[in-house]
């Protein structure tokens, strides 16, 4: 095969990879994630591109669910840019803002586009500024009335935020645009302030450490509400992500190891392994029923939502009044929401090489 036929046969690969790549990314952050480079570069790239800058702030934050891949009509143009300089519903929340700045990193490596750039350390000024002193951040920010000015582990939004600061902190090949000095120390200033703000707010129950609550109250620290059905209560979901994160923390200190391990206990102490969920789907692959069906030898679940006091699984409707089965809820939020995760189950699997590589080789059980 001569030189020109590799060519136009690698272009043919590579077009057909990032074009399927894109079929089968129907979430927008799929698209980010699993897109092939050459597709940050292409025209149908760009385009995107283009809303994905309409879309910011000029304060650096997205709003959330955007559909970032639909053909915007001028007139929505015209809406967008009035909306720049207001900075409203710019959030962390379903990765917002954390999700958009790797795209505009990746859409810089390909195109070295200057906006994206500039679009980038917006973004990471963005997410500096709107961290509390206390080291939390809050879902929207600008802040917003309500639930919303907790500290927000929800969907792990402030971890997503860690993360992000970390790779700028670290100073590694993560992101295509490398930040001043300046900025690079003042992310490594806002994680080690994170991490203390993760360590005060894991929640003691009869003095001994546990895990954590999906938000927590920017104040006091304690566990707190947000939805109607979304009460304070230990996370058996959001919590896993804050202890991956913290077992990805180099030469972490006494007090990381401590919340790990706590952590750790209490995944052990309620993981739950005799339930299986069956979901029906309709023709369009929407959920129209869920049970929960008592088996032997299944994979181990835990409780979205657990009892402060008792680990116990509790289950909420709209009207936010607690209920100890999930039969006992109506179908809108039984089917609507997941109130069981195995994403602890990560925890477990990992543990056993950190707690060795940090010489904690033996736990012992609460």
């Amino acid at each position: 095969m001569n030189q020109l036929k590799k060519t136009v046969l690698l272009l043919l690969i590579s077009t057909n990879c990032y074009v399927n790549a894109q079929e089968k990314a129907k979430k927008w952050p799929d698209l980010i994630i699993k897109s092939y480079s050459a597709w940050f570069g292409s025209e149908e790239g760009k385009k995107v591109g283009e809303n994905v800058l309409l879309y910011q702030r000029d304060i650096g934050g997205w709003p959330k669910n955007i559909p970032m891949l639909k053909e915007l009509t001028e007139e929505e143009k015209t809406k967008l840019l009035e909306l720049k300089p207001s900075g409203k519903d710019c959030t962390i929340d379903n990765r917002a803002t954390t999700q958009e700045i790797l795209f505009v990193s990746k859409m810089y490596a390909q195109t070295k586009d200057e906006r994206y750039k500039d679009s980038f350390l917006r973004a990471v000024n963005y997410l500096l500024s709107a961290q509390y002193p206390n080291g939390g951040w809050p879902q929207y920010f600008p802040l917003k009335k309500g639930y919303y000015t907790h500290i927000t582990y929800n969907d792990n939004s402030m971890v997503d935020v860690l993360n992000v600061l970390k790779e700028i902190a670290n100073q590694t090949e993560y992101y295509s645009i490398k930040p001043s000095q300046e900025i690079v120390d003042k992310a490594k200033i806002a994680v080690e302030k994170g991490i203390d703000c993760i360590l005060k707010t894991q929640y003691k129950q009869n003095g001994v450490l546990t895990v954590w609550c999906a938000q927590h109250d920017e104040v006091t620290f304690a566990p707190a509400d947000a939805r109607a059905y979304e009460l304070a209560s230990l996370s058996g979901k959001e919590s896993a992500k804050i202890v991956l994160f913290l077992m990805s923390v180099d030469n972490p200190s006494p007090e990381i190891k401590t919340a790990i391990v706590s952590a750790y206990n209490w995944f052990e102490k309620t993981k739950i392994t005799n339930l299986r969920e069956e979901r029906i789907y309709d023709a369009d692959g929407k959920v129209i029923g869920k049970k929960m069906y008592p088996t032997d030898e299944v994979a181990p679940i835990w409780p979205r939502f657990a009892e402060l006091d008792t680990n116990e699984a509790f289950f909420c409707d709209r009207d936010g009044i607690k209920k100890k089965y999930i039969t006992d809820i109506g179908e809108e939020r039984r089917n609507g929401y997941s109130w069981y995760s195995n994403e602890p189950k990560e925890v477990l699997k990992k543990y056993k090489k950190w707690s060795k590589k940090n010489n904690l080789e033996k736990t012992e059980s609460e």
